[in-house]
């Protein structure tokens, strides 16, 4: 497992961490609607799915707000924006930021998201930074786990693997 830390603090991670060329392994999280969005419904689209440890921080509004922008200049992609934040604010801050091109889900009831992609730090009960593009076929064709949560992700890669996943 990669080592993640949380301000140079090492992090105990839960869950199995995912490998690019696996089946994405499902979850089920909650829609700001507070209905539920399971991996295995999704419409076939690629997914680009960036993963925050909380909406009101300034890194995690900059990563946001960076995938929305792009979103709507790929082809056949679905943003999502997963954290453990409850949907009341996540769907207070997507009303606040006028983001259109993305959806934010919430995997504050049972972490099934976190502890599938090996996400969870347990010290803290959020998320740790990474970002993961899915084919429409669901097959993991990037996966970045950011070795410090407090760090950007490396947005090209992942929008160049969304452009570039069927």
């Amino acid at each position: 497992m990669a080592t993640i830390t949380f301000k140079d603090n090492p992090m105990t991670i839960l869950g199995t961490e995912v490998e690019v060329g696996q089946k994405a392994p499902d979850f089920s999280v909650l829609a700001n609607d507070l209905s539920e969005y399971r991996l295995a419904d999704a419409k076939e689209s690629v997914k680009l799915i960036s993963v925050i440890p909380s909406i009101d921080t300034g890194v995690c509004d900059a990563q946001t707000r960076r995938f929305n922008e792009e979103a709507g200049s790929i082809d056949n992609v679905e943003v999502l924006t997963i954290s453990v934040d409850l949907p009341f604010a996540q769907k207070r801050w997507c009303a606040a930021s006028g983001l259109e091109h993305l959806q934010t889900l919430s995997d504050h009831k049972d972490l099934s998201f976190g502890k599938a992609y090996g996400l969870v730090m347990e010290e803290l009960r959020l998320l740790a930074r990474a970002v993961f593009v899915i084919d429409t076929n669901g097959t993991l064709v990037h996966v970045e786990y950011v070795s410090e949560a407090t760090n950007h992700p490396d947005y090209e890669k992942a929008i160049a693997a969304a452009k570039e996943a069927k």
